[in-house]
């Protein structure tokens, strides 16, 4: 059974896990890939720092949970059954600040911000969490967690708030693979007491005009790090497979989760997982520094389906440099699969399913520490063949590889024909018959032309029909038309 025991949750049925398939994973706490074993055969279970929502996603902010998004899929192809949490950090420093400049509560500006994060993971076709909980919801946890750590010596409470003693866990900064003795903890804006600076802050005591609740050790609010611990553990228990994050969140977040889980009694992650940002002119994409791109203003550039391709077939761990030359050569790229998968699906006369696995070289590339650039020079490679059988009119391969092109999309969540991309062409899809039936008046002049030998007006015809944004492929059931690349 999946799911943990005597934690008030109910087990899940584990799915039938087929055969031996080593996945691989790079695990930045071992600096190496690691064959992947789960803690319950068949079952994985995760932990996604979710979102802070002082402010509106910008595709830095997306591109983690897509590319957590493909490795869950990925899983799940395997024949695992996922328990995926997603957290929502809805209080903390930049969220009460934000609320004092714009003089509204501080939930109001969380809650805003968390639709808007989820209107973005649902625009660019992520799958729902598990669960996903707010750390408001679970002071109580956190509670909990602080009277054990006071009462094992690694926490200790001064004037209201209550510090974790890095000092008492010699283990601390192993993942970072820093050095205590040569770091130097900034000091935090009214926090008083602290036996070392280093010491980080678990619980804050109240101050005037900030939300608070009730604790043993006065009225506060919870500390960043120390919400994500008790989170974890309320839902994954003391032990679960993969905690995943940006690379931003390796110090000081992830070493004080640790810290404080590890120190608890929990077993805590065997796996840390990281992706790497979006950058602009070199730099890490954040509001802070002014260079952010909001995902709402994208989805009204650029198709959804188009932004999750750009965003997430590079590699997890590699760096995207954001510009529009990028994103035009993205879209440029995905046209050419969906213009093949729009081809065969006219000759097949009805829409074709996937098969059932997907060809090995892309599955070989996935297990290997998620190689969806790898995995996706399969796809075009089978594109390239089924367009191949669509010029020499063989039917049945060009269906055959659009099962295995449909098959290895629906991993990466590319699917064209997956119902979640309907209607996701914002270019004027109601207008398409309208536009259909004057392009086509266009192309039988077009035809006419060259059934006189009139080479000069057909081409003049397709030239012009190109200009205006229409690519036109003359097939053996004659010329047809699509949108190019913007």
């Amino acid at each position: 059974m999946c799911g943990l025991e005597g934690k008030g949750r109910k087990a899940s049925p584990c799915a039938y896990y087929p055969g031996l398939v080593t996945i691989r994973l790079y695990d930045t706490s071992a600096r190496q890939i690691r064959d992947f074993a789960p803690l319950q055969p068949g079952c994985v279970s995760i932990y996604l720092c979710g979102a802070t929502v002082q402010a509106a996603p910008h595709i830095g902010h997306v591109r983690s949970y897509l590319n957590f998004d493909i490795m869950r899929r990925w899983f799940q192809y395997r024949g695992y059954d996922v328990t995926f949490i997603r957290n929502v950090t809805d209080i903390d420093d930049k969220i009460i600040a934000k609320a004092a400049e714009q003089g509204r509560p501080w939930w109001s500006i969380g809650y805003e911000n968390e639709r808007a994060f989820n209107d973005g993971y649902n625009a660019l076709g992520c799958l729902p969490p598990t669960y996903e909980p707010r750390a408001t919801g679970h002071v109580t946890e956190m509670v909990e967690m602080m009277r054990g750590l006071i009462e094992r010596g690694h926490a200790y409470e001064a004037d209201g708030s209550v510090y974790f003693d890095v000092r008492s866990w010699p283990a601390y900064l192993e993942l970072s693979r820093q050095d205590l003795d040569e770091m130097r903890q900034p000091a935090e804006e009214g926090i008083t007491g602290k036996r070392d600076p280093r010491d980080f802050a678990m619980w804050k005591a109240t101050k005037p005009g900030e939300p608070d609740w009730e604790t043993p050790w006065g009225r506060g609010r919870p500390g960043w790090h120390l919400e994500c611990s008790a989170m974890a553990h309320k839902y994954l228990g003391s032990a679960f497979d993969i905690h995943g994050g940006g690379l931003d969140l390796i110090f000081p977040h992830h070493e004080n989760e640790i810290a404080q889980a590890k120190a608890y009694g929990d077993e805590f992650a065997r796996y840390w997982l990281h992706n790497a940002w979006v950058t602009m002119s070199g730099e890490k994409m954040s509001k802070s520094l002014g260079n952010s791109v909001l995902v709402s203003e994208m989805v009204q550039r650029w198709r959804p389906i188009v932004l999750r391709y750009y965003l997430g077939t590079p590699h997890y761990r590699s760096m995207i440099e954001y510009s529009e030359e990028a994103l035009r050569e993205a879209e440029s790229a995905f046209a050419r699969i969906e213009g093949f998968v729009q081809r065969v699906v006219e000759k097949a006369g009805g829409v074709v399913e996937p098969s059932a696995e997907v060809p090995p070289a892309f599955a070989e590339a996935m297990d290997d520490d998620l190689g969806v650039p790898q995995a996706l020079a399969v796809v075009h490679t089978t594109v390239r063949q089924g367009n191949s059988a669509l010029a020499a009119d063989d039917k049945e391969a060009a269906v055959a590889r659009l099962a295995e092109v449909r098959a290895m999309l629906g991993v990466l969540g590319l699917d064209p024909l997956d119902p979640h991309w309907a209607g996701d062409d914002d270019r004027g899809d109601d207008l398409h018959g309208v536009v259909d039936s004057l392009v086509r008046l266009v192309l039988d002049q077009r035809e006419a032309a060259r059934s006189r030998k009139d080479w000069a007006t057909a081409d003049a015809i397709r030239d012009q029909l190109n200009q205006s944004g229409l690519v036109i492929e003359d097939g053996p059931q004659g010329p047809r038309w699509s949108l190019g690349p913007r």
